[in-house]
C-alpha cells in the first residue's frame, strides 16, 4: 500500500535505483501497555499523523519499490492493508519476528531486510538511506550507542539466517546477543548527534511529551 506521500527528499530517482533489493518489516508486536493498551504505531504526532503512517511515508521516500510488511499482528493496523507476518517461532520476542522477516525476504530473492520499530517519530529518510546502503557486505548493520545496537533500526542480510537459527536453538533471544554472535560480520553505523536524536522512540507518555 503506497498512499502516504512525504515531502520531497534530497534524493533523485536515479540514486533510488542504486538501492539494494530490500524488504521492509515494521515491528508492531508491542502491546503499548504504558499508553493504556493503544498500539504504539497508532499514537499521533502533533499534526495528527499516526506514527506508523509517518514511518510508511519515510520508507516510501527512500525505497519506493520495497515490499513492506507488518511483523506481528494487531487488528488496529488492518486498515493499512499490509501483509502481516507471524513470528517464527512465536513467544521469543523480536527474534522470532526477524526470522519471519528474513524468510519473507529470502522467498522473494531479496538480499536483505530493514527491521524498523513502529514507534519512531523522528527517523529521517537520510538515516534510513544510510542503513540501506552502507556496508553492503555486512550480515547486519545498525547504529550503536554506548556499546548497544539499535536492532530495530537496522538492516539484516538473508545470509544471517543461519546465525538467527543458531541463536533460536541456543535460546539467545536478545537481538543484542545476535549482534554479539555475528561479531565482526555485523557493522556498526556511526551517527552524529542529530542522527542519534532521530532514533528516539516513544516508550512512555513522558517521551511523547518531550
Amino acid at each position: 500500500m503506497r498512499t502516504f506521500p512525504l515531502e520531497p527528499c534530497q534524493t533523485s530517482r536515479k540514486s533510488w535505483r542504486r538501492m539494494p533489493a530490500l524488504a521492509i518489516g515494521l515491528f508492531v508486536g508491542g502491546r503499548g501497555t504504558r499508553f493504556g493498551g493503544v498500539a504504539k504505531g497508532n499514537l499521533k504526532l502533533p499534526d495528527g499523523v499516526r506514527l506508523i503512517e509517518r514511518l510508511l511515508r519515510v520508507c516510501d521516500s527512500v525505497l519506493p519499490d520495497a515490499p513492506v510488511v507488518l511483523v506481528g499482528q494487531h487488528a488496529e493496523y488492518h486498515r493499512l492493508a499490509l501483509a502481516e507476518l507471524r513470528d517464527t517461532p512465536a513467544g521469543i520476542g523480536p527474534l522470532g519476528g526477524l526470522r519471519a522477516l528474513l524468510d519473507f525476504a529470502a522467498e522473494r530473492r531479496l538480499a536483505a531486510a530493514l527491521a524498523l520499530a513502529c514507534d519512531l517519530p523522528y527517523v529521517t529518510p537520510e538515516l534510513l538511506r544510510r542503513i540501506a546502503e552502507e556496508a553492503p557486505d555486512a550480515l547486519a548493520l545498525a547504529p550503536r550507542e554506548h556499546g548497544l545496537f539499535y536492532p530495530l533500526t537496522a538492516r539484516y542480510s538473508v545470509r544471517a539466517l543461519p546465525a538467527v537459527d543458531d541463536a533460536i536453538l541456543a535460546r539467545e533471544h536478545s537481538l543484542q546477543k545476535l549482534f554479539a554472535r555475528l561479531g565482526d560480520r555485523a557493522g556498526s553505523l556511526s551517527l552524529d548527534d542529530a542522527e542519534l536524536r532521530s532514533l528516539r522512540d516513544w516508550d512512555s507518555p513522558e517521551d511523547r511529551a518531550s
